[in-house]
């Protein structure tokens, strides 16, 4: 089956959805698939029904009856039926899915959690037709598509019903910064650079803007002027949708604090306590829950066991709990010239500043295996404790090798990234020091040292510096 040509890219997911639809081993095939909001998931599978002769049900927020006489009457116009079949429940509903023919096709219910919210039992009856059908060689097949990730996340996971039942489990994520680029049709990387630090590689937010993107450096202000800060924009509250829209989330205001808290780089669970003036104890749940929903992401401390730190995983919510929200009222009253003049600087080190960093080690993941000297087991960030000058040195890029049972792990790269700063020997001299006190963990005999900048570099810096600006950046495969 040929992607249709409206989707963008996406070639490795829609690989792993034919395959699922077109194959035929004689057994039932359970598909889960999950992804932030406006990542095109429904385009996907939409798009995989057509082409496959399925049946697509797109949910929404309706109680169990209305849901069942909506998708009976999609039931009864995929197979041409003079009228819908009658559902007396989901156990009538979904007997009848796995006693159709195979050439109905597979099965496409997308926003699943619209169903299981309202239908708690809805997974134990799959699980229980599923297993029919597997001893009766029925090749029943079933996509379960959803946006709430805390949901998705738990179908497959611990005791849950259709926990092992599952052929196929696709994780549709925000485009990364290079095709990110590419979508939106921006050549100077710096741009891309500032641009994806708000949208992020969220797809819909291009359409959310009628393709009106930056045309240049120098117009990225008036750009964010007429789309994100406009009040007129679907942008300009999607931020707080998001939050909203998470099933789990009740008290929004406490949650919206706490990723406050993180924006503005508050990342321990100390630090997130102490912003929103609660103890530790009182925001694990609120930390968990924005984790499953994919809006917070936990990233370990590479040199310190036990210690982790937070970072926000939308660069849109980042934008707006630094930006938007201290100001949403005068944003509101069309005011957002005085908001952003005021707001530049903080955009600069709250928002592009923490983006570049990650943009540098997702690179870092990605590299050729010859720039740090072999394929890379982990990256991450981390503090190096240095006691004799009563200091920490922040490492932003850290590569290890992989873990090799008996011998002293690889560092294979140390690395500082600077937004804004021309890197010079200075910046080098810190990263020297981490990889000498760090000499007594790790195998650093053939570290290789890296800068990376958005402003440029210096000429006192030595030849075997890797120096990694922003054409390496968007140039690297």
């Amino acid at each position: 089956m040929h992607k249709p040509e409206r989707i963008f890219a996406r070639d490795p997911e829609w690989a792993h959805l034919t395959r699922f639809a077109t194959t035929s081993v004689p057994r039932p095939q359970l598909g889960v698939v999950s992804g932030r909001r406006r990542q095109g998931k429904t385009y996907l599978v939409e798009a995989l029904a057509e082409q496959a002769g399925g049946l697509y049900f797109g949910a929404t927020q309706a109680v169990e009856a209305e849901s069942l006489g909506l998708f009976a009457a999609a039931v009864g116009r995929h197979l041409d039926l003079p009228a819908p079949p009658r559902f007396d429940g989901w156990d009538d509903a979904i007997r009848y899915v796995f006693a159709l023919p195979d050439s109905a096709g597979p099965v496409v219910i997308d926003e699943f959690p619209y169903l299981s919210r309202m239908s708690p039992a809805l997974p134990s009856i799959l699980q229980r037709e599923i297993d029919r059908a597997a001893s009766s060689g029925r090749r029943t097949k079933l996509l379960l598509c959803g946006s709430a990730l805390s949901v998705m996340g738990g179908l497959l996971s611990g005791t849950a019903p259709l926990r092992g039942r599952a052929n196929l489990e696709l994780v549709v994520k925000p485009f990364d910064h290079r095709l990110a680029a590419q979508y939106w049709q921006v050549d100077d990387p710096r741009l891309a650079v500032m641009l994806h630090s708000v949208v992020g590689g969220t797809p819909a937010y291009r359409r959310f803007v009628n393709d009106d993107g930056p045309s240049s450096v120098r117009r990225f202000d008036d750009w964010i002027l007429r789309t994100v800060l406009s009040p007129a924009s679907p942008l300009f509250r999607e931020a707080r949708y998001l939050l909203e829209e998470e099933t789990e989330i009740r008290d929004s205001a406490l949650y919206h604090s706490v990723l406050a808290a993180v924006a503005n780089g508050n990342g321990t669970r100390g630090g997130v306590a102490g912003y929103v003036g609660r103890k530790a104890t009182d925001i694990g749940h609120h930390l968990s829950v924005l984790e499953d929903s994919g809006l917070l992401r936990r990233d370990r401390d590479i040199f310190r066991s036990g210690r982790s730190y937070y970072r926000v995983a939308e660069p849109l919510v980042v934008f707006y709990q630094v930006v938007m929200r201290p100001q949403w009222g005068l944003l509101e009253s069309d005011r957002a010239e005085n908001v952003w003049a005021a707001a530049r600087p903080r955009f600069a080190s709250q928002v592009i500043g923490p983006h570049f960093e990650q943009l540098c080690r997702e690179f870092a993941m990605t590299a050729p295996a010859d720039l740090f000297g072999g394929l890379p087991g982990e990256i991450g960030a981390g503090v190096v404790a240095d006691r004799s000058r009563r200091t920490q040195l922040e490492i932003d890029v850290v590569v290890l090798g992989p873990a090799e049972g008996g011998q002293r792990r690889k560092l294979l790269s140390l690395g500082e990234a600077k937004w804004g700063e021309v890197m010079n020997r200075r910046h080098v001299q810190r990263l020297e020091r981490a990889r000498d006190l760090l000499a007594e963990k790790f195998d650093t005999s053939e570290t290789v040292l890296a800068c990376y900048s958005g402003a440029g570099f210096a000429d006192d810096l030595d030849p075997e510096v890797r120096k990694i600006g922003l054409a390496e950046l968007y140039g690297a495969s």
